[in-house]
């Protein structure tokens, strides 16, 4: 009979096994919150662009409607 503390090859398979089993399934929650996460910045991410677009587009709209400057600078008198 084998000792506890002798186990037998196939035991330290099984154990191997068992441990690279867990191992998988925990890499692979991992792997399904690490999607979730990335979808949900990627989604905010076009959002910000987005947003960006949107404000550029207002500041470039606003500063069509000022006046033309003088081509004279400022420090020169009339």
């Amino acid at each position: 009979m084998t000792a506890m503390s002798d186990p037998s090859p196939s035991d330290l398979l099984v154990e191997r096994v068992e441990r690279l089993l867990l191992r998988h399934d925990e890499l692979h929650r991992t792997n399904a919150l690490l999607s979730g996460q990335l979808a949900a910045v990627t989604r905010e991410r076009d959002s910000l662009k987005s947003r960006l677009a949107a404000a550029r587009a207002r500041v470039d709209a606003l500063i069509e409607r000022l006046p033309a400057n003088d081509t004279r600078p400022a420090d020169e008198g009339p």
